[in-house]
């Protein structure tokens, strides 16, 4: 069902609705149109394609695939994924499944008081795809399910991914204010989420250390201010410290009992460096006790290659503090994806994370631990997707990925293997493959709407 609405979706918006060109990103070397976007402006020249997860950045020189139009004065984008997966982990904690992970945002944006306002909206059926308790990941560990701390399984998203509004508006002519307010969104802490990074777009799972590092992409309750010029942006949040509960379908209590900074850099079109820190207060519902200090610095760089591909990369570093522990737990993610041209596509990822006999669940009596011992796990993923089926302005591609997942010789009695092994199967939609450039042309949309400005400048002129 999750599959049938979220193709529902892109069909719907793969027009305009006047039934003029779409404009959108695209395989480069297909005619189209040549699209006429609402005059919204790209404040201090920080285009709407550069935005990442709530208020994160990503490079200029890489794009996320998405569908672009027009109506009204209003600039949309649509972006989104589906996949129908087959998963499968080894070893004595492992299980099999075949569901479906999903989601899709609409960002709407238009011009206001000499700035850009944008809504957003960030919608998930993963709960009905992968059930309320999730999928089999092994070593991945947070949240809960019926009482019990997720363990070996990533927990489902929430219907309401994102619900917010952002503001951007230059006030001289090399420095802007952002404002960014969200029932349900993302704080200024971590990195890019992981699905919204150029380097993970196309990998079906989440990484082991996400509750180290990007957790907080779905948080009820956030507000950001910053301050920005062309190249570095300053911003800090209150926000909802605590995680998603186990119903995946309302709007948790909103509250802002927490707080982060972040900093972020795009010394050049290939590069968006980022670091922030953050105070969460009672981030598990479990141990509503407990809270958490957590730092979060990455790197992420890309670059177009060959006619139609790009390669984009990413390294992650992030640290927890717990109230009721002694000391950092690190983890650690390098990840790339190389879309070699627009049938074929490669991607991969390492993983070092440090995680407690309590994160794990082998606190028990069964494995005798104490729930304060740390253990260095870790994985390695490598996957390829061919393009098969193409759609107007979608495509279905066949992918599979495989995972050796790595433990100490401490945990053999727990996962029956030093190595187990994991693998995905999957079909996947998404939008047609991008490379942030108009199908034919070496031209970002923030290009073609300055284009569409000065031409018709030049109309008015004109007809003077």
């Amino acid at each position: 069902m999750a599959l049938l609405v979220v193709t529902a979706t892109v069909s719907a918006l793969a027009q305009r609705p006047d039934g003029r060109a779409t404009a959108m990103t695209g395989t480069k070397g297909k005619q189209s149109s040549m699209p006429t976007m609402a005059n919204v402006p790209d404040p201090l020249g920080v285009s709407m394609e550069r935005l990442g997860s709530g208020t994160t950045w990503i490079p200029d020189a890489v794009s996320l695939p998405s569908r672009q139009f027009a109506a009204d004065e209003w600039n949309f984008m649509l972006h989104g994924f589906v996949f129908g997966q087959f998963d499968t982990q080894g070893g004595a904690r492992g299980g099999h499944q075949l569901g479906s992970l999903n989601w899709g945002m609409l960002m709407a944006s238009h011009e206001l008081g000499g700035g850009r306002f944008q809504a957003r909206t960030m919608l998930s059926l993963d709960a009905l795809g992968v059930t309320s308790r999730g999928y089999p990941l092994l070593l991945q560990s947070g949240e809960a399910f019926h009482g019990e701390p997720l363990h070996d399984r990533q927990h489902p998203h929430d219907l309401w991914m994102e619900l917010g509004a952002m503001y951007d508006r230059p006030v001289t002519k090399a420095v802007g204010v952002s404002f960014y307010a969200a029932p349900s969104g993302e704080p200024a802490l971590g990195p890019v989420a992981f699905m919204h990074r150029p380097s993970a777009m196309d990998i079906p799972t989440a990484p082991i250390g996400h509750h180290w590092q990007d957790a907080t992409h779905i948080t009820f309750g956030v507000l950001t201010a910053g301050v920005f010029t062309h190249e570095w942006r300053i911003e800090a949040s209150a926000f909802n410290g605590r995680e998603p509960d186990e119903n995946r379908w309302d709007v948790d209590p909103i509250r802002l009992d927490s707080y982060s900074g972040r900093v972020s850099f795009n010394p050049t079109e290939h590069w968006a460096l980022n670091a922030s820190y953050g105070f969460l207060e009672s981030p598990e519902a479990l141990t509503p006790d407990v809270s958490m200090h957590r730092i979060v610095a990455s790197a992420m760089y890309g670059a177009p290659i060959g006619a139609d591909g790009q390669i984009a990369a990413t390294i992650v570093w992030g640290a927890n503090k717990h109230s009721d522990r002694s000391g950092l737990s690190h983890s650690g993610l390098l990840e790339s994806e190389v879309v070699l041209d627009h049938q074929n596509t490669l991607v991969g990822r390492v993983e070092l994370v440090q995680k407690t006999a309590d994160d794990l669940l082998l606190d028990v009596p069964r494995f005798g631990f104490a729930p304060a011992r740390s253990f260095n796990v870790g994985d390695v993923s490598l996957g390829y997707i061919r393009e098969i089926v193409p759609l107007r302005g979608a495509t279905i591609g066949l992918g599979a990925m495989g995972t050796v997942n790595v433990v100490p010789q401490s945990l053999l009695p727990a996962y029956g293997s030093r190595t187990p092994l994991g693998m995905f199967v999957f079909l996947r939609l998404r939008p047609e493959a991008a490379t942030g450039r108009m199908p034919g042309m070496n031209m970002k949309m923030s290009e073609v709407r300055e284009i569409n400005r000065i031409t018709g400048t030049l109309e008015g002129t004109a007809s003077h």
